[in-house]
Order: structure tokens, then C-alpha cells, then sequence
């Protein structure tokens, strides 16, 4: 015997009862949907409520709007970096220091004050914030955001369709 020869019994697998094709057999032409009745006509439609707001309107309603092209950034002050203590100050620093969580994209704003020369990279700054880190003669640094941040991949390409 070969792999190929090998077969479920006789009997064993059985064609699914088509119900409802007329009254020639024993599914009858209701079969399954009983007698008279909105149900039983072909007439209510995926999803209705008999009048209720259905749930699938509802919910949306409910739950809000996201926007898939939102970019949240952790927002950092001066200040903060000023306590740090360091002469560069990366996303990398500011996770080990507690003050941003991993994959997350970090905007330095201008609260407080800077006095000495720090190199700061990350992914956003302030107008206060970038004239007050170059003031005190450090630089600044913009860092592409990680992968998965920002606007969503586009799907297809809008002149393949032509």
C-alpha cells in the first residue's frame, strides 16, 4: 500500500444536507428558518436590530476616532537635562535614566535652563529649546524616528492601478 492509495473508509465522508431547494425532499423549501415570519422571508438584513441602533454604528461612536497619522512623542525639558549630568544626551541615556520607555520617540522642550555645552540627539525639538541648547554651545541633532512611528505604509501604489 502506497500513500497515495490510501482512502477513508466507505461511509465515512458525507456530503453535507443541502437544505431548502424545494419541496421534492426532506429539507423542505423552509427548512431551518420555521413558518411565516420576517425572518423566514429573505428580508432582514447582516446585522439588524429589529429598530435598535445596530452595533456595528454604534461602537464607532462610542469608542472615538484614531488617527492612524498621529506621532506621540515622551516630551523631555532642559531642566531634566541639565540633571543628568552628561555631555551627550541620546534616546538611549534617557531610557537608562527612567525618563523615556523603550521604542518610544522623545521631544526636548524649552522648561527650565541649560548652562553647559550638552550634544543632545533626538527626534524632536522646540524652537526654546534648540536656541537654548545652542546657546549654551551644544549642539542639536534631529534622529529619524525607530521603525513603525509616524504615518502608516502605504498600500499599493496609487500609479500602478493605471
Amino acid at each position: 500500500m502506497k500513500l497515495h492509495e490510501i482512502a477513508p473508509p466507505k461511509g465515512a465522508r458525507k456530503a453535507r444536507q443541502r437544505v431548502g431547494r424545494g419541496i421534492g425532499g426532506k429539507g423542505g423549501k423552509t427548512a431551518g428558518r420555521g413558518s411565516k415570519g420576517q425572518r423566514a422571508r429573505d428580508t432582514v438584513p447582516l446585522g439588524f436590530e429589529g429598530g435598535q441602533l445596530p452595533l456595528m454604528q454604534a461602537i464607532p461612536k462610542l469608542r472615538g476616532f484614531k488617527n492612524p497619522f498621529r506621532v506621540a512623542y515622551t516630551p523631555v525639558n532642559l531642566d531634566a537635562l541639565e540633571a543628568l549630568g552628561r555631555d551627550e544626551v541620546d534616546p538611549d541615556v534617557l531610557i537608562r535614566a527612567g525618563l523615556l520607555r523603550k521604542g518610544a520617540m522623545v521631544k526636548v522642550l524649552g522648561g527650565g535652563e541649560l548652562s553647559r555645552a550638552v550634544r543632545v540627539r533626538a527626534h524632536a525639538f522646540s524652537g526654546r529649546a534648540q536656541d537654548a541648547i545652542t546657546a549654551a554651545g551644544g549642539s542639536v541633532e534631529v534622529i529619524p524616528p525607530p521603525f513603525g512611528h509616524g504615518r502608516p505604509p502605504v498600500r499599493g501604489n496609487a500609479l500602478s492601478n493605471r
